[in-house]
């Protein structure tokens, strides 16, 4: 089962070809298919306008997502959280990295952050560029950012990373930052 596997990674890898990918990680339930649906319609219809938040169900597997940012495509694949043990699979062929936080779940701060540190210091990942994102600002939270990026040793992470770390505070449910979030893939991706 595991050279089926592999197989099948292969072969995805081939049909992405010469495409500029992103990753996007982090834990179960921290928004990231929210997240992607929504920058796939902003990307779509240029419009930052919110409605309704589309229902998601929890990723088994992956995503990918075309996005269009004017002259640049990007393609997003989203690897559910549940896949964490194999992410560094998907390592190889990226150019960067979102990585998702849920800011209203306390109790999946610290997992989080051994997440993203494995990430971090993955040596495929050395170049990669970076943004982690603060999700779920909309909700009510027992701790504000600055206490969340204290307890993630933000200052520390980023000084030390050996890849450049951008953090934004958004809301997927709300719409907040997303605008921000398609700036940043944009800036770093190469004509």
């Amino acid at each position: 089962m595991g050279n089926c596997f592999t197989c099948h990674l292969r072969a995805d890898r081939r049909k992405m070809g010469s495409k500029q990918v992103c990753l996007l990680l982090g834990a179960t339930g921290v928004g990231k298919t929210l997240l992607l649906k929504r920058l796939q319609r902003i990307s779509l219809h240029g419009s930052c306008e919110v409605d309704s938040p589309p229902s998601t169900l929890p990723t088994v597997g992956t995503n990918l997502t075309d996005l269009t940012m004017k002259k640049k495509k990007v393609t997003v694949r989203e690897i559910g959280g549940c896949m964490g043990p194999i992410w560094p699979s998907y390592f190889q062929d990226c150019f960067s990295v979102i990585f998702m936080v849920d800011s209203a779940n306390t109790v999946q701060i610290s997992s989080s952050c051994i997440q993203l540190l494995s990430v971090l210091s993955a040596e495929p990942l050395s170049n990669a560029a970076v943004l982690i994102l603060f999700n779920k600002r909309d909700m009510p939270c027992l701790m504000s950012l600055t206490e969340i990026k204290s307890l993630f040793r933000m200052d520390d992470i980023i000084a030390s990373a050996p890849q450049p770390v951008t953090t934004l505070e958004v809301s997927a449910r709300s719409g907040q930052g997303l605008q921000e979030v398609l700036s940043w893939l944009e800036s770093v991706t190469v004509k």
